[in-house]
């Protein structure tokens, strides 16, 4: 079976300041772009193949996969279903508060007008499964979120909700999936 690569976009003021991101569509730092333009060279000293990259059309992941993309050759397109999660009346405070943290607990819980961690899930698995049927004769690189991340890890394994809600990667970490069966 095939196997695909997710990267985590680089660093944001927000992330700086410890705010929640969320779909708030916050810009890179000039860190940002530099672990871009590192992470492209990177997969180019390392060998990896991919023949797409698919990010998401928040700008922070987007100039992110289009660093990456310059660096590299690999074509790249906009994946919608790879927005980050909408953390509604949250967006914009504190990533450590106790009452988001509690919040988070409730998978079925929409922060006000945001969007749960259950809706987030399915979309998310429809697009790997998607990704999954063309493995075998695509590798895709996906430049994305956090919270996507997480939702990407529970795909490939058992997770409790405090794994799941503790699980994160650094800005532009290169992470591997493979499929199996």
């Amino acid at each position: 079976m095939g196997h695909f690569y997710f990267i985590r976009h680089g660093q944001t003021v927000w992330n700086v300041e410890g705010k929640i991101c969320g779909a708030t569509d916050i810009d890179l730092t000039e860190l940002g772009h530099q672990q871009a333009i590192e992470t492209g060279r990177k997969i180019l000293e390392e060998g990896i193949h991919a023949d797409e990259i698919l990010y998401s059309p928040l700008m922070r992941a987007a100039k992110t996969a289009m660093h990456i993309s310059e660096m590299t050759g690999i074509p790249a397109r906009e994946e919608p279903r790879l927005i980050e999660q909408s953390f509604g009346k949250w967006e914009g405070t504190a990533r450590g508060g106790e009452a988001f943290r509690k919040d988070k607990e409730n998978f079925c819980t929409r922060y006000g007008d945001g969007e749960s961690m259950l809706h987030l899930a399915q979309r998310i698995y429809n697009l790997l499964d998607d990704i999954r049927a063309e493995s075998d004769e695509k590798t895709y690189i996906l430049v994305a979120h956090n919270g996507i991340s997480r939702v990407v890890q529970s795909y490939f394994n058992d997770m409790t909700n405090e794994e799941y809600a503790a699980f994160g990667i650094p800005n532009c970490c290169i992470m591997r999936y493979d499929f199996q069966g």
